[in-house]
Order: C-alpha cells, then sequence, then structure tokens
C-alpha cells in the first residue's frame, strides 16, 4: 500500500469565521487526502483540548515539528497505527500538547487519503462489520435555538425535528419543511420582532422553554399530517450549562435533581418527544439512568456532555444503565480509532449512537460517512447553513450511490 510523502497542516475559518485547523495528506501515488476540524462552544468538560495553550498558531508549530515527521513514510493502510502515533506523539490524555482538532483532521484526512488510495468512500472505509450502508441515520435537524448558542432564546439549546425515513431525502424534506414552518410561526408571532438564527441555524425567538416545545411539537405534527412520514420533536438540553450548586435554574423555574428528571419525562409524555439529549448535568449518571427507566422505551435518551465520545466515560453510563443512546462527535476524542472504539462499545451493549457535527462547523461532507459507516441512529448536522447542507448534500449523494 501507498506510503505517505507529505502532510501539512493549515489553518481555516469555521462556520463562526473563528480559525480552526485542515489537515492535507499525500501519498507516494499522488492521492490526497484533506479534512478539517470543527469546534464546539457548548464543550464537555471531559473533551479533548481543541488547541493547545497559544492556539492555533501554536498547534501548527507543532504539528511541523513534531507530528509530520512522525507520519512520514507510515504505510496508509494502517490506520491504527497512524492514530496511535498521533497519541504517542502527544503523550498527554486530552490532546493537550498537539491539539484534539490537529488529531482529527489528520485522521480523518489519512482516512480519506485511504479511502481515495483503494477506490472507496468513507464509510466503507470505516465501516462496522455488521453494517452494511443500507440503513440510513434520522436526521437530527436544530430548528429553534436557546442557552449559549442564542442569547436571549430559551434556556434550552436545541430544539430539534428528528425526522425518520428509509429514504434520507424524504428524512431530510421533512426537517427542513419544519424549520421553514418554525420560521414562519414565529414571523406571525412576532411581527415586529429582528428574528435571527442561532450558531447552527435554528431560529431565535423570545419564547419561554415549554412554550417554545409546544410550538416545535405542533409544527412536527403539521409535517407529519403534510408529508406522512414520521417527524417528531427533541430537544437538546444541554442541562450542564445552568446547573449551578447542585440545581438547574431556568428562567421560569429552579428545580432540583428529582424535579429535573420529573420536569423532562413531562415533556417527554406531554409533547411526544423522540430525542432528548444532555437533560441532566454531565456528571449525573444516576439521574440519567432513572430518566431512562421512565421513559427509555419511547425516546431516545442521549448521553454527550456526560459520555464525550469516551469509551471509559461510556463504560460508567452502561454499568449504572444511564442512557440507551451516545451522541458520537469525533473532535471530543480526538481520532477515528477512539471514536469507533466508543461506537463498539455502545452498539455491543445495545445502545444507540447519535452522530454529530459541532456548532463552529466546517462546510465538509465526511460526517455524514461517519454516521452511515458506523450505523448511526441518526445524524445530527442542523438543516440550515452551508456547513450543515453540507453534510445533508453528501447523505442524499450517499442515497443515491446506494440506491436508498
Amino acid at each position: 500500500m501507498s506510503r505517505i510523502v507529505s502532510v501539512g497542516l493549515a489553518s481555516i475559518l469555521d462556520s463562526r469565521a473563528r480559525t480552526t485547523v485542515e489537515a492535507t495528506v499525500t501519498l507516494e501515488s499522488g492521492t490526497r487526502g484533506r479534512a478539517g476540524a470543527p469546534s464546539g462552544a457548548s464543550t464537555g468538560a471531559h473533551e479533548v483540548l481543541a488547541f493547545p495553550r497559544g492556539g492555533v498558531p501554536e498547534a501548527i508549530r507543532t504539528f511541523r515539528e513534531r507530528v509530520a515527521p512522525a507520519l512520514l513514510g507510515v504505510d496508509i493502510a494502517d490506520r491504527t497505527g497512524i492514530d496511535e502515533r498521533l497519541h504517542a506523539v502527544d503523550g498527554t490524555p486530552d490532546f493537550s500538547r498537539i491539539g484534539g482538532n490537529t488529531a482529527t483532521a489528520v485522521s480523518v484526512a489519512t482516512a480519506l487519503a485511504l479511502g481515495a488510495e483503494t477506490g472507496r468512500p468513507l464509510w466503507k472505509v470505516i465501516a462496522r462489520p455488521s453494517v452494511d450502508g443500507t440503513k440510513f441515520p434520522a436526521i437530527v435537524g436544530n430548528c429553534l435555538n436557546g442557552g449559549v448558542h442564542a442569547i436571549g432564546g430559551p434556556d434550552i439549546q436545541e430544539f430539534i425535528a428528528f425526522s425518520e425515513s428509509p429514504r434520507p431525502e424524504d428524512a431530510v424534506r421533512a426537517a427542513v419543511r419544519v424549520h421553514g414552518l418554525i420560521g414562519e410561526e414565529l414571523r406571525h408571532r412576532f411581527p415586529k420582532a429582528a428574528l435571527g438564527r442561532g450558531d447552527e441555524g435554528g431560529w431565535v425567538a423570545p419564547l419561554g422553554n415549554v412554550d417554545a416545545v409546544s410550538l416545535l411539537s405542533e409544527v412536527c405534527a403539521r409535517v407529519r399530517d403534510e408529508t406522512h412520514l414520521p417527524v417528531h420533536p427533541g430537544l437538546d438540553l444541554a442541562a450542564s450549562e445552568f446547573y449551578r450548586d447542585g440545581r438547574y435554574v431556568y428562567k421560569e423555574q429552579t428545580l432540583d435533581p428529582e424535579g429535573q428528571v420529573g420536569f423532562v419525562a413531562d415533556l417527554v409524555d406531554r409533547f411526544g418527544l423522540r430525542y432528548v439529549e444532555d437533560p441532566l448535568d454531565q456528571e449525573a449518571f444516576d439521574d440519567f439512568a432513572e430518566l431512562t427507566r421512565q421513559v427509555g422505551d419511547r425516546a431516545e435518551i442521549v448521553g454527550d456532555d456526560l459520555y464525550v465520545t469516551n469509551a471509559a466515560r461510556l463504560a460508567q453510563g452502561i454499568a449504572r444503565r444511564s442512557t440507551n443512546s451516545v451522541l458520537i462527535k469525533v473532535n471530543q476524542v480526538g481520532t477515528l480509532t477512539d471514536t469507533l472504539r466508543t461506537v463498539d462499545e455502545a452498539r455491543d451493549h445495545g445502545l444507540s449512537t447519535i452522530t454529530s457535527h459541532r456548532s463552529g462547523e466546517v462546510p465538509e461532507g465526511w460526517l455524514a460517512h461517519v454516521a452511515l459507516g458506523t450505523g448511526a441512529r441518526g445524524l445530527k448536522c442542523g438543516v440550515l447553513g452551508g456547513e450543515r447542507v453540507a453534510k445533508l448534500n453528501e447523505l442524499l449523494r450517499l442515497g443515491r450511490a446506494t440506491g436508498d
């Protein structure tokens, strides 16, 4: 197999016009792979560090001095070995020396180079043994924003259309329709307001938390009636962001952990939520377990900050039966190898996975391949904005290539 003859790292802009990094890997054959790494705004305490102290300039300097020399001449087929070299060069548990985004960009770029060299799409390069690419993920589309993504909106971070269909074209169409109808309804309710959109393209409006859930639920029901497609409401609460001194502090109320479990369970029952992400603090394994016990038979209870795509964190959740689903973000853990280890751990224990974007995204489609190749239950990538649409369009291409 061809060997790596050059590897470079450069700064690019993410969807918030902040700098991140992009890796380019070139093989003896002249084949290349290139990938950029996104960055999150709402980050879990246990994620790897996106950049070393000194930011992107320091990441590029360290890459040139340490990372590039360690990768030259390596067989591109040795994907696991490449990712292990990234860990060895860094030498810290959280990629604080070279940066998690450097590791992510290099790891994905080498996988893309291997795919180009062997004539395979990325999803086949990383496909798990039981995945054949015929089952497509649901679209987990952020339609209304709050929290750290939208100052002035609700406390809850994301109000989501969970859109399912065997055909990705139908799932995408329904999620986009929900987003559009929410915009129409907001313009009707707030005719004089300057309505905006958050980091991920969801609408921002001066709504209370329950009012926003109610609006989302009503619009999803309307789209179900119009399209006869199964699209249902969901939430990413990002509850760690408003957890203070043992309590969940909303604008309208303050709840203890038991009250928070009851509040979220009631939302599931009242509004038919099918997707509930980070409803509790990132250390609250047992409270997650109680919520999953109450409503896990009818909703995906998803751990993001709880697990940060880390297999060791996930093992704690599996032991306590904390959730029935886990969010997967490659740059939370740094490499595709680490990501796939967590995916395999989840699948082995009956948990579904949701492949997710970050708030500061790059306009590339490789995330759709990660979702398809890992047999993800959903692809969380928003529905508006070029960097989000890039993932949806790539999923549509994959649907056509495999005959849906």
